[in-house]
């Protein structure tokens, strides 16, 4: 069943509709896969292999009666453990939730499951979603499939190893600064991060409402739009939800055609602090989207420089008054002291072991901002470099149709290289954050293989509301890349069955 698990999503769904091979027989195999390699990556926090086969097997007597089906029906997805399932373990990667059951499903897992999408399990991350590497997850370290020595990216890095990992063909991601989107190009795989507002925030444990959008991970862009047109529109439940229409997303993946299309390269992405082979995998798919009839135009964002601290003042503040609630009263983890306890130590005694080093930093970092005194000089001066930000989009969208820069600067790191330097850690984010705070649209996927043989990725942003032209760009170009490889990206990575390298 290895082969089976390798296959794009769309083929699997093609397979299922032509009789090839059974839903449960697909959700069989990734289960299998998940028993055999589970161990190496820690790519779950929880596998939900009994719901998945009741989904199956209600997708293959449906298609046997002759019903009307979802495209992706009968397709495994995997979804990433701050999405709320009803029935099943929520943890946030967080001793503070460990063993909570919700009650009810988040607006998107109620969209897999009317698709019937055969849910394979929750996917590991850093706790609470704070971090690049998912270092921080109270489950333990997941490992990236090319390299178990070294980070799968952050905060989805279990999102992004079980796809690299064949675990699963599909999963689900959330993304406040990046963490789609980096561990897609760190593990070689596609990420998307949504137009904010686009795909519904109801049932996401937040940590910054302004800045966290869900959106797919995949293997092939095609497999990213055709995940997206299950997971998005408008839902009332959400107040930030949008009404419009976005276009045909499967339909602008499958063209892979850029020709006439401008390109601009965003010229403070691309300089100091970009490792030599990102930049040069980054500067091939260039010339090949401009061998394909692409316009390559040269645009400066000067306050993208200003990104990476105005959101490490907004993104704190937001999570520590989000994050309040965990207050060992009304759910999740309770520590009662022995000594007189009340309500004050109770809470105290609960946050204080419930959380890890990495949240308390930021709720200590947010809740800093946001008091008497400091409010207007950090958090009120982040808020105005965010409209510079979004002014710099602007500017440039009327210069071109789709922005580009490298992901990461960098290829995946060893774990623990990062873990006692807080600020490098943070600057893997450098090229993504800047999205979040305008909440445009960005896609990432591979642009080839850099330093130390590790992925490297290609990033394509677009203004708000066209999705369609991310998943039109980067479809063309991960076809101009994949006839230079000879096929896709993973192909090369390291097999997991026998141990990997």
């Amino acid at each position: 069943m290895t082969d089976l698990v390798k296959l794009s999503a769309a083929h699997m769904a093609k397979g299922l509709q032509s009789g090839e091979f059974s839903a449960r027989e697909l959700t069989d195999a990734h289960l299998s896969r998940i028993e055999a390699v589970e161990g190496q990556l820690n790519a779950f926090v929880t596998v939900t292999g009994e719901d998945a086969r009741a989904t199956a097997d209600a997708v293959d007597e449906a298609r046997a009666k002759g019903e009307s089906l979802a495209p992706l029906a009968g397709v495994p997805v995997a979804v990433k453990d701050v999405v709320v399932t009803k029935g099943i373990q929520t943890t946030a990667g967080s001793k503070i939730l460990e063993g909570w059951i919700p009650p009810y499903d988040a607006t998107l897992v109620e969209n897999l499951r009317d698709a019937k999408l055969p849910i394979l399990g929750k996917t590991n991350m850093d706790e609470f979603a704070m971090g690049s590497s998912t270092e921080t997850s109270a489950y333990g370290n997941t490992h990236n499939p090319w390299d178990l020595e070294r980070i799968p990216g952050g905060s989805g890095g279990g999102s992004s190893a079980a796809i690299a990992g064949f675990e699963a063909p599909l999963a689900i991601g959330t993304d406040t600064g990046g963490s789609i989107r980096q561990p897609a190009a760190v593990t070689g795989t596609v990420g998307v991060k949504p137009t904010y507002g686009s795909v519904s925030r109801y049932g996401l444990i937040a940590m910054a409402s302004s800045l966290d959008q869900a959106g797919p991970c995949t293997r092939t862009v095609e497999d990213a739009a055709l995940l997206h047109e299950v997971i998005g529109g408008y839902d009332p439940k959400d107040s930030t939800s949008l009404k419009d229409g976005f276009g045909n997303f499967v339909e602008a993946a499958r063209a892979k055609d850029v020709k006439g299309m401008r390109i601009g390269v965003i010229e403070e992405l691309e300089g100091e602090g970009f490792d030599p082979l990102v930049k040069q995998r980054f500067e091939e798919s260039l010339a090949l989207l401009e061998k394909a009839g692409a316009e390559i135009v040269r645009v400066s964002c000067p306050n993208f420089k200003y990104a990476l601290g105005a959101y490490y003042l907004i993104m704190p503040s937001e999570a520590s008054s989000n994050l309040a609630k965990f207050d060992g009263m009304r759910f999740g983890m309770r520590v009662v002291p022995e000594d007189h306890p009340t309500a004050e130590k109770v809470m105290a005694a609960t946050r204080g072991q419930g959380f890890g080093a990495e949240v308390k930093r930021r709720i200590l970092l947010g809740t800093y901002a946001l008091s008497s005194g400091y409010y207007d000089a950090y958090y009120g001066s982040a808020q105005k470099v965010r409209t510079l930000v979004q002014r710099d989009f602007a500017a440039a969208f009327e210069k071109c149709d789709v922005l580009a820069s490298p992901t990461a600067p960098t290829v995946a790191f060893r774990l623990g290289e990062n873990t006692d330097n807080p600020l490098k850690m943070y600057l893997n984010d450098i090229a993504t954050i800047p999205a979040n705070l305008a909440g445009v649209p960005g896609l990432s996927l591979p642009s080839g293989l850099a330093e130390d043989s590790m992925p490297a990725g290609f990033q394509f942003l677009a203004p708000a509301m066209a999705d369609d032209r991310l998943y039109r760009a980067g479809g063309a170009l991960e076809a101009l890349l994949e006839d230079t490889w000879g096929g896709p990206l993973l192909n090369n990575a390291p097999a997991l069955e026998g141990g990997a390298k």
